[in-house]
């Protein structure tokens, strides 16, 4: 089993070994981790380093949007503000270290600043180009424009994270050799079942994303859940 996404770097695994064990005993062989900030990048380097199933990703997560979360306290960590470009050139100096790019993309829910979203996101889709790497991609209420500017780049190692599109977004992903993956709320999600149903099997991974998105109400989600989605 692999669980492609997940933030194990999120204050809520107070208990990372334990996690980490209970994942390897439900048969996981890799747990992809994503950082979306300098500081998640840095915490998703040291956990990688420390548990030989985990892989790093490095991101940059929509800045509103992080900011906003982070206020809202779904991800309590630090809101400084950094240098884009000086992040872009920390995760390309570190590429032997990472397996992808990600967390990256576009979020919807913050369409007032959907320009500075799309420049920050197209210079990441730059990087995966320049250092063949696949990216991991947030595209919540923003899919069109995320598709668009996928299938304008040469990349073709794309998995959509938690893709929401309708049908025919789905389909046309599909089409151009995208990946996605199936998170642990499938169980209950009836979008997520419908792509299941649609998608070729060989372009689907699972996720949990985790702590979020558990298969079992009012529980925090781990990379164990991931056999849920498989399920």
């Amino acid at each position: 089993f692999i669980d492609i996404h997940c933030h194990l770097d999120h204050p809520k695994f107070d208990d990372l070994d334990k996690a980490i064990e209970n994942a390897k005993i439900a048969g996981l062989k890799i747990i992809l981790t994503n950082g979306i900030n300098p500081e998640t990048n840095r915490k998703t380097l040291e956990i990688a380093k420390k548990y030989d199933i985990v892989k790093a990703a490095l991101g940059i997560y929509p800045l509103n949007q992080l900011a906003r979360e982070i206020k809202e306290g779904n991800y309590p960590i630090k809101t400084e503000e950094f240098d884009v470009d000086e992040e872009v050139r920390f995760i390309e100096k570190n590429k032997n270290k990472i397996t992808a790019i990600g967390e990256c993309g576009l979020d919807g829910l913050d369409k007032e600043n959907i320009g500075e979203q799309k420049d920050v996101f197209e210079k990441l889709i730059n990087l995966a180009e320049k250092i063949n790497k696949p990216i991991i991609v947030h595209s919540r209420k923003a899919e069109q424009d995320v598709i668009d500017m996928l299938e304008s780049s040469k990349i073709k190692k794309v998995l959509l994270h938690c893709f929401s599109g309708r049908k025919h977004l789905v389909k046309k992903a599909a089409e151009l050799g995208y990946y996605f993956s199936i998170p642990t709320n499938v169980v209950r999600a009836q979008n997520f079942q419908l792509m299941a149903e649609i998608v070729n099997i060989n372009q689907l991974f699972c996720e949990t994303d985790a702590p979020y998105l558990s298969p079992f109400k009012e529980k925090r989600n781990e990379p164990m859940f991931v056999v849920e989605a498989y399920k």
